[in-house]
């Protein structure tokens, strides 16, 4: 199916076409806090910007994923002047397949995956944030133009879990919950939200009430998923992804519903998933919602804010997909 070109919030826009060079270099820190744990990265960033400073996006990967996933999306969204920062997490990356027999994914329902395994999953975004204003000042060729006043975490998956730990959801401590929010993110896209794991309420303040989990969220977020986003490990659909939508008590939070969009798509690989006939105009979507997403929230562009939620988004998909506001 053909999507409408006009009815973008910018005539300018095409998705067929990355209007700026993109350029790529990867490196990695090394937390000495943590046993010198390795932190990948890799970086999307567009020439011919005039020197401009440009707002930083940062995206996490899924379960056994890398810093190499969603290039389709970054590459997009980079060349419309952002700079992306794509972040590997040792222990729930691609390490849990590489060199095992079989499909990754066998490879990955095989594997044990500790709590401390993934609490540093999360404390690589703060961390990965803190080196890259060191790493800045000594590339200025590249972080000069980061503006990290403008910062916008996401990630599929796992790493869309990790976007909603960054933005306030809570963890369960055993007597309690906890969060690890990262104040310096201004606002987030969360493909394939994460339900929250935690089957009990152990506070006494907060009783059986799940909403505490997610009511502290503290950012903008616009949540992607579709009617066919079955999880490849864990099998639930997109039904309880829904749960955290539902209750997020955070301003200005969004649900986009692609009709037949399934969990791979937002990753650009198939994985054991068959074709999709939708992929196509799945995947256009999924760029230009993100763009305009991030020029709404990073860049403060009123009319793409009201092309989102005013209903242009939701005319331009027509039968493919939906958006739900809720302020």
């Amino acid at each position: 199916m053909a999507l409408d070109l006009s009815l973008l919030w910018d005539d300018s826009i095409d998705p067929a076409v990355e209007p700026r060079r993109i350029l790529i270099t990867r490196g990695e820190f090394i937390d000495p806090a943590r046993d010198d744990r390795k932190v990948p990265w890799k970086i999307y960033y567009p020439t011919d910007d005039a020197g401009e400073q440009l707002p930083v996006v940062i995206w996490s990967h899924g379960l056994g994923g890398s810093r190499d996933g969603a290039g389709f999306i970054s590459r997009f969204v980079s060349s419309h002047g952002y700079i992306v920062v794509h972040v590997q997490h040792r222990g729930t990356d691609s390490s849990l397949w590489e060199g095992q027999p079989g499909h990754p994914w066998d490879a990955i329902r095989r594997a044990t995956i500790t709590r401390e395994t993934v609490l540093n999953r999360y404390r690589d975004i703060p961390f990965l944030l803190d080196q890259l204003m060191i790493w800045a000042k000594d590339h200025p060729d590249i972080g000069a133009r980061m503006d990290f006043s403008r910062i916008g975490m996401s990630g599929h998956s796992f790493g869309g879990g990790t976007t909603q730990i960054m933005a306030g959801q809570k963890l369960d401590e055993g007597d309690g919950l906890y969060d690890m929010r990262e104040p310096r993110f201004t606002a987030g896209i969360v493909y394939s939200p994460v339900p929250s794991s935690i089957r009990s309420l152990a506070s006494p303040a907060s009783g059986d009430d799940r909403a505490a989990i997610y009511r502290d969220i503290a950012i903008p977020l616009l949540m992607m998923t579709g009617t066919a986003d079955e999880s490849p490990i864990e099998g639930f659909g997109y039904d309880r992804r829904m749960e955290v939508f539902e209750l997020s008590g955070g301003p200005d939070q969004n649900l986009l519903m692609l009709n037949g969009g399934d969990h791979m798509v937002y990753n650009g690989s198939r994985g054991q998933l068959g074709d999709n006939p939708l992929r196509e105009p799945h995947e256009t979507i999924i760029k230009v919602a993100s763009l305009a997403w991030w020029d709404a929230y990073l860049k403060g562009d009123r009319v793409a804010h009201e092309w989102l939620i005013g209903g242009g988004l939701a005319r331009w998909m027509d039968d493919l997909g939906t958006l739900t506001h809720r302020p």
